[in-house]
C-alpha cells in the first residue's frame, strides 16, 4: 500500500467531497481542516474563532466545535477566554523560544531513528519537499513554502518509528507556523530567510542522512533550528509606564 506523505490526509479533508456533500464531518476532519488553514498561514494569530460561524462553516452543530476547539487549545494551537470566546494563540517570546528549544531535543533523536530505517522511497520524498519548497520561494509563494518546510520535518518524525515524539513534533511544527507569523521580519529578503527553513539547510541534513551519518544529522538538525530561532524578531518590552501612587498621590 502506498503512504501517503505528512498532513496529506489534513489537507485532502478541506478538498469538496462531491460523492458525499452532505456527508457530515467528522470532529477529526475539521481538527484537521483548522490545523491546516494555520500551517498554511490563513488563520492568523489573534482572528477571532466564533463558534456559530465555524458550525455554520463546517455544516455542523456548536457542539460539535467546542471539544475541536478545546483540543486545540490543549495544544497552544488556540487560547481560550471566559466570556470572551476563542481566539489563535499569540505566542509569547518565551513560548516561542520554548518551542525551538524542544524541536532541538526532539529531532535530534528522530532524525537518528529515520536515519536506521529510511528507505530510498524516504530520500526521495524529503528530495520532493525540498525541490516544491524552492519552485515555492522562487514563486513567491511563501505561505506554501513553510507548510513544505514543515513536511520535510514532518515525513522525518513520521518514518521514525517513533510515535511519542513524531506526536510532540507535530504539535511543535503547527505551533512554529503560528511564531512565524508573529515575529519573522515582514520586509525584503529577510522575510524570506526567516519565515521559511533554508532550503541549502535541508540539503545538507539530507545529505548527512544519505550517508547514514546520524551524528551529523543531528547536529546540523540543531544549527538549523537555531538558526532559524535566531531570525525571528521580537519587539521591545513595553516600559511598564508611570507608578500610579507616584502619578497621581502627590500634592498638587
Amino acid at each position: 500500500m502506498t503512504r501517503m506523505p505528512p498532513r496529506e490526509a489534513a489537507r485532502a479533508a478541506s478538498r469538496p467531497r462531491r460523492a458525499a456533500a452532505s456527508a457530515s464531518p467528522s470532529d477529526q476532519d475539521i481538527y484537521d481542516r483548522m490545523i491546516s488553514a494555520v500551517l498554511d498561514h490563513r488563520l492568523l494569530p489573534g482572528t477571532k474563532l466564533v463558534e456559530d460561524r465555524l458550525a455554520e462553516a463546517f455544516g455542523v452543530s456548536r457542539t460539535r466545535i467546542r471539544p475541536v476547539l478545546v483540543r486545540l487549545a490543549n495544544e497552544s494551537i488556540v487560547t481560550l477566554t471566559p466570556n470572551r470566546g476563542a481566539t489563535v494563540a499569540q505566542p509569547s517570546e518565551q513560548e516561542a523560544r520554548e518551542v525551538f528549544e524542544v524541536r532541538r531535543l526532539v529531532e535530534a533523536p528522530l532524525v537518528a531513528r529515520f536515519i536506521a530505517s529510511a528507505e530510498t522511497a524516504d530520500m526521495q520524498a524529503l528530495t520532493r519537499c525540498i525541490r516544491d519548497e524552492e519552485a515555492a520561494r522562487g514563486a513567491g509563494d511563501m505561505h506554501r513554502a513553510i507548510r513544505l518546510s514543515g513536511d520535510f520535518h514532518l515525513h522525518i518524525a513520521e518514518r521514525s518509528g517513533h510515535g511519542t515524539l513524531g506526536g510532540v513534533l507535530r504539535e511543535m511544527v503547527s505551533r512554529t507556523s503560528l511564531i512565524l507569523m508573529a515575529y519573522s521580519p515582514t520586509h525584503g529578503r529577510a522575510s524570506e530567510d526567516a519565515t521559511a527553513c533554508g532550503c541549502q539547510e535541508h540539503r545538507a541534513l539530507l545529505a548527512a542522512i544519505k550517508l547514514r551519518d546520524a551524528k551529523e544529522a543531528a547536529r546540523l538538525m540543531d544549527e538549523h533550528l537555531r538558526r532559524l530561532e535566531a531570525q525571528l524578531v521580537f519587539p521591545p518590552a513595553r516600559d511598564a509606564g508611570p507608578d500610579l501612587l507616584d502619578l497621581f498621590g502627590g500634592a498638587d
